[in-house]
């Protein structure tokens, strides 16, 4: 790769390339393809070569100087992806193939739309930049002679460019809330249909009874409330998937390597914790991840994942809100359905040929499901 491309290098661990040099590269608005959130997730033992995440991050250089940085992982599974690529990999093993393993270019458990072919401010090409990138990633995966490469969660831009490349394009869906500039959360609830201001303002009546809700962040940040966090997050898993990826040392290292960008929402009664959100901050957007509560109370989900999301941009004047994956009861809630993109190459030309097809009539039906639930589904009133 290195002779084809010379500008471009491969490393082993985020721990290969200095912080400040990365982060240049992604810039504030995307706190979860900083250097320090891939160094948690690595050095916690999340995402690392036993977990079946080998990193290969690439590095773009031009005149000695980095440019462009792409995060790249040999997978040995699907797992802590988001796009659903299970069907595929079972269609091609019954056909004689190995479709492990693959290369992905994500950020693990992150179901967070973002670049992921990252250009320096200051570079004088990055549609250049990205280019060689994206060469390299497919190079590697010659090299390496895997099944395929999937870039998940890319950018409206580089989504568009992917084709030229023969990548194939996967669109999902997403419920965003956006701050039309609204001076508070009553502003918000003014641009509601009657029913529907009337339902979220009952929800967080109920949520709210006899339970306070406090924020925590930055300095504030205590071992006692990540470690309340990952009991949450263990009661989510052992309910829902039955096996954490994330790891307790996960959590911490958050504490001390972002505190700034964590967000830690929790609800209490009589000084005891109930529930737990946890939210990072980025420039323009606050991110929604996980959940748990250790008591149900009614509609408190609701409140301390959307309603204190919400409440929280406006007053911070924040552009959005994105609640991460999949949920349709959040268009109810202000959170309207907004398209995710992915890119897909494929090695074997047979296969790639019935998956862009696959793909083509998938795409029609986002499309139209997207634009049914804005139309059809939308709480904001008419006009």
């Amino acid at each position: 790769m290195d002779k084809q491309f010379p500008l471009v290098n491969r490393i082993d661990s985020i721990h290969q390339v200095e912080a400040h040099e990365w982060n240049a590269c992604v810039g504030p608005e995307h706190p979860f393809l900083w250097h320090q959130f891939f160094a948690c997730m690595e050095d916690s033992g999340t995402a690392c070569p036993e977990t079946g995440w080998q990193p290969c991050h690439l590095l773009f250089r031009r005149d000695g100087l980095i440019r462009g940085v792409s995060p790249l992982f040999v997978k040995f599974h699907s797992e802590g992806e988001f796009v659903f690529d299970y069907g595929w990999a079972s269609a091609y093993e019954r056909a004689g193939g190995a479709y492990y393993p693959k290369l992905q270019s994500a950020v693990p458990y992150t179901p967070v739309p973002g670049p992921r072919f990252m250009v320096h401010p200051e570079d004088p090409d990055p549609q250049q930049v990205r280019q060689f990138l994206r060469q390299a990633q497919v190079s590697m995966a010659q090299g390496l002679r895997v099944s395929s490469l999937h870039t998940t969660f890319c950018s409206a831009e580089e989504y568009e460019e992917g084709p030229r490349s023969r990548w194939l394009q996967r669109l999902g869906i997403q419920f965003h809330f956006e701050n039309r500039n609204y001076a508070d959360f009553a502003a918000f609830t003014a641009e509601l249909s009657a029913r529907k201001r009337k339902a979220v303002l009952k929800e967080r009546r109920e949520a709210q009874k006899d339970v306070q809700i406090q924020i925590v962040s930055g300095s504030d940040l205590k071992e006692e409330h990540l470690d309340f966090l990952f009991r949450c997050y263990l009661d989510t898993t052992s309910r829902k998937w039955g096996r954490a990826a994330l790891t307790r040392d996960f959590f911490l290292l958050l504490g001390e390597k972002m505190p700034e960008q964590v967000v830690l929402m929790l609800a209490s009664r009589q000084g005891k914790y109930l529930a737990a959100a946890l939210n990072f901050r980025g420039s323009k957007a606050l991110f929604g991840r996980n959940w748990g509560a250790l008591e149900e109370v009614p509609f408190l989900h609701f409140e301390l994942c959307y309603y204190q999301a919400i409440q929280y941009a406006i007053e911070h004047r924040l552009e959005r809100v994105e609640a991460g994956a999949q949920g349709f009861h959040k268009v109810a809630r202000g959170y309207l359905p907004r398209l995710t993109y992915s890119l897909h190459w494929i090695a074997d030309s047979g296969f790639r040929g019935v998956l862009d097809q696959v793909l083509r009539e998938e795409r029609a039906e986002i499309t139209q499901q997207r634009q049914l639930l804005e139309e059809e589904h939308s709480p904001y009133r008419k006009g």
